[in-house]
């Protein structure tokens, strides 16, 4: 079955990487059908579950956990961006086959990038009339099924499955948090990790250089049990006000709710203020490993140099991780030889222009 992914346009690869991770912690199979411009079409199978039942799966799962995309779609059909052939395939596909008897629809356009082809309100407004006329009733406030029609390199036309909640993002920007310390991820990128790397419920996530606790809040809210260290206790004082901040749905608690409240409405946590290169955990106890090292000169104060300290802390990390899992490192320099002399294979890399000045790299590393 194929299924369209409005993508958010804010990087080039990382969007796509993120959903084939969740797809694949699904335990879906995916292949790529066709990509457009801020628009991919997947092929979404199962051996295991029906048709119905994923399209219910992305609906109610992969929709509420995906960070770099906007909505997903169940594709009906392809065409050109023109307005005659758009038109002549509104009158022709099998209605039925998508709006049970007395159900209502609605049709929205979204147009992607800057394709100004079709006028959005003229050509909705022109679709619908032709399902009207076929003899299905329109609601253009509460409808039960909503055709959406994406214009990009191709004009994509399917049944809205579910629309990613952005905005729950910006409510939990670093300077919303209890604890703020600037240079922290932003979380949208931070989730983007823990679902390029597979987390699902009930992972074990371990951050060796947690800071404030970005990461393992997103792997936290994705039901992950989550543990992390850092050199510096007020650092580690502040990650813990983040952490018991929030309830598991993400709610910012207030200050009384923090230490407390029903089992199961708080995120499962622990941190240590420690030794990135020494943790105290037990062989291959993570099922995902997700950081952001220091990249300073302050980040050797507790190693001998920079360099010992991420050869080390690679190494910790190949003892720590399960084999076949993943691990994700965002950092500033390059750590690919890092990884390779602890054991790691090199998955994938991708790089993100912060600023002028900044530019990270991600990188993608499994052990095998």
């Amino acid at each position: 079955m194929l299924y369209t992914f409005e993508l958010s346009g804010e990087h080039q690869t990382l969007p796509v990487a993120e959903i084939l991770g969740v797809l694949e912690s699904r335990g879906l199979r995916s292949f790529i059908f066709a990509e457009y411009k801020q628009c991919l079409v997947l092929d979404i199978s199962s051996e295991s579950i029906s048709d119905i039942e994923i399209f219910s799966l992305l609906k109610d799962d992969v929709a509420n956990v995906l960070a770099m995309s906007h909505s997903i779609s169940q594709v009906i059909g392809i065409t050109e961006v023109d307005e005659e052939a758009v038109l002549h395939f509104a009158e022709q596909f099998p209605v039925g086959d998508y709006l049970k008897a007395g159900q209502t629809f609605a049709v929205r356009v979204r147009r992607l990038g800057d394709n100004s082809a079709l006028k959005s309100l003229d050509i909705e407004g022109r679709i619908g009339g032709r399902i009207f006329r076929r003899g299905f009733r329109a609601n253009l406030k509460n409808p039960e099924v909503v055709f959406r029609l994406t214009l990009s390199d191709k004009a994509v036309f399917g049944i809205l499955v579910a629309t990613v909640d952005r905005g729950s993002y910006e409510f939990r920007s670093p300077q919303r948090k209890p604890f703020f310390y600037p240079g922290v991820l932003m979380p949208r990128v931070a989730r983007v990790l823990c679902n390029m790397a597979g987390v699902t419920k009930d992972s074990i996530v371990i951050d060796p250089f947690c800071g404030t606790a970005g990461i393992l809040l997103e792997a936290g809210l994705l039901g992950a049990r989550v543990f992390g260290t850092d050199a510096q206790e007020k650092i580690i004082a502040g990650a813990d006000m983040n952490m018991s901040g929030y309830s598991i749905t993400g709610e910012l608690l207030p200050k009384e709710e923090r230490s407390g409240g029903p089992v199961g409405s708080h995120i499962v946590y622990e941190l240590i203020a420690g030794d990135a290169c020494r943790m105290p955990f037990k062989d291959e106890i993570a099922d995902v490993i997700l950081t952001d090292p220091p990249y300073g000169r302050s980040a050797a104060i507790k190693a001998e140099s920079l360099e010992r300290l991420y050869s080390d802390s690679f190494l910790e990390m190949f003892r720590l991780l399960k084999k076949n899992k993943k691990a994700v490192v965002v950092s500033e320099i390059e750590v690919e030889v890092f990884a390779k002399n602890a054991g790691f294979e090199i998955q994938n890399t991708y790089k993100q222009r912060v600023h002028r000045s900044l530019t990270r790299t991600i990188t993608v590393l499994e052990k095998k």
